[in-house]
């Protein structure tokens, strides 16, 4: 029986001879992720061991969720991590002008790879999936145990094969079909499995837009969410790598839990409705919905490639009175090389607030909280009860296009609403 790229990268993290699905294996750890929220409770447990680091370069910190620090509590996690990482050789670390949201930081910077096993302790680090590699969430004293051991214990999930054909509509990209594949299985469809997607739709994709799916792959429960990586994904990584790497493919005859065809001459653009990421429609039946903010940015929609969909809907045009439209770059290059496009004129001519490169507002951190009654669109990847403010607010996920259309109107619209 062939195998998954899943089980392949597991199978060469690993000693154990038995990859069946359900099979509890002990495997080696590439790299070993946590931020200012999730990096002090690993710290803590560590330090109980008395043991050093298995292998400071494994570890990476970045500081990205309460930061610029936004009160006094964060501020003292942020400088426990800093100390930390100063007092044990945590050359990975970043903070201030150097820190961006990290789930698009370490892509980035070459940090994570092909065939890599990644674990994070931020359920979003699935995200690296769409590099071809593993990577999953743990909790902070899993992430503690593999800093001390470089190893972890994991359990063989099973693999839900998606294959996207046809050819994308206008305005369409990797936020809408993630959005529309958890529509159809919901927030628990792929519960501790492996989201493998692929097909000609996906190969047509950029890596950023397959950084967008890989990142909702948690959305949908599920333990990762791959993409193979082809010749876009290599030339993404190639000046980037900082250590060799391995291209994975499942076999023909890999098993899977399910395979499912999409037509995405079936997608249009979607919107999320509240209170979970599976409430999703397409545009056209959105109906009126005003809104009071937009937050253009994240680990799911803050790259360069989002914010130029952002601007080619913002330039020449206004935000709606009334609207606060919040764009945040994802990392200081992002923000730079949007500088140097001429993107961050455009947003600020259009009355749009630039950010710095942090999660911010996405989990109800700072720099855009709602208030009670109070409606977002936003291009993060979650619309949970509070999860961007009072307990009486509501977020639409939606994506970059969609996010900047409904900036200029005032209400959730489709982009064909604002460019003839």
């Amino acid at each position: 029986m062939g195998m998954t790229i899943a089980e392949k990268i597991l199978a060469a993290h690993t000693d154990a001879g038995d990859l069946e699905p359900g099979a509890i294996v002990k495997v080696r750890v590439d790299v070993a992720l946590a931020n200012d929220i999730t990096a002090p409770i690993a710290i803590r447990e560590f330090q109980g061991a008395e043991a050093p680091l298995a292998d400071p370069d494994m570890v990476v910190f970045v500081l990205d969720h309460f930061t610029p620090n936004k009160d006094i509590a964060s501020a003292n996690q942020c400088k426990m991590v800093r100390d930390f990482a100063l007092a044990h050789g945590v050359g990975n670390f970043f903070d201030g002008g150097e820190a961006g949201v990290e789930h698009a930081l370490l892509p980035e910077k070459g940090l994570v790879l092909p065939g890599d096993l990644i674990i994070g302790a931020d359920s979003h680090t699935c995200t690296y999936g769409a590099l071809g590699a593993f990577a999953t969430g743990v909790g902070s004293t899993d992430l503690a145990a593999a800093m001390l051991t470089s190893h972890a214990w994991m359990k063989v999930p099973e693999s839900m094969k998606f294959v996207f054909t046809g050819e994308l509509n206008p305005w369409v990209g990797g936020k809408d079909l993630v959005l529309y594949l958890i529509g159809k299985i919901g927030v628990d469809g792929a519960l501790y499995r492996v989201l493998e997607i692929g097909g000609p739709a996906i190969s047509a994709l950029g890596v950023s837009g397959r950084l967008t799916i890989s990142n909702m792959a948690i959305e949908a429960g599920a333990k990762a969410g791959i993409i193979g990586a082809d010749h876009k994904t290599v030339e993404y990584v190639k000046d980037r790598a900082q250590r060799p790497y391995t291209v994975y493919e499942s076999d023909p005859d890999a098993r899977y839990f399910s395979v499912t065809e999409f037509d995405c001459s079936n997608i249009e653009p979607q919107v999320a409705f509240p209170h979970l990421p599976e409430n999703s429609r397409g545009i056209s039946e959105t109906g009126e919905v005003r809104i009071d903010q937009v937050i253009i940015g994240s680990c799911t929609n803050g790259r360069i490639e989002d914010l130029r969909e952002a601007a080619q809907i913002l330039k020449g045009r206004k935000v709606a009175r009334g609207v606060r439209c919040i764009v945040m770059p994802a990392t200081p290059a992002v923000y730079l090389q949007a500088e140097n496009e001429g993107l961050v004129k455009t947003f600020l001519e259009a009355g749009a607030i630039m950010g710095p490169p942090t999660c911010g507002p996405c989990l109800g951190g700072h720099m855009g909280i709602l208030a009670k009654g109070e409606k977002a669109v936003a291009t993060t990847n979650r619309n949970f009860v509070g999860r961007m403010g009072d307990t009486g607010s509501e977020v639409y996920l939606a994506g970059p296009y969609v996010a900047a259309a409904s900036a200029v109107t005032g209400k959730i619209s489709s982009p064909g609403e604002v460019v003839s």
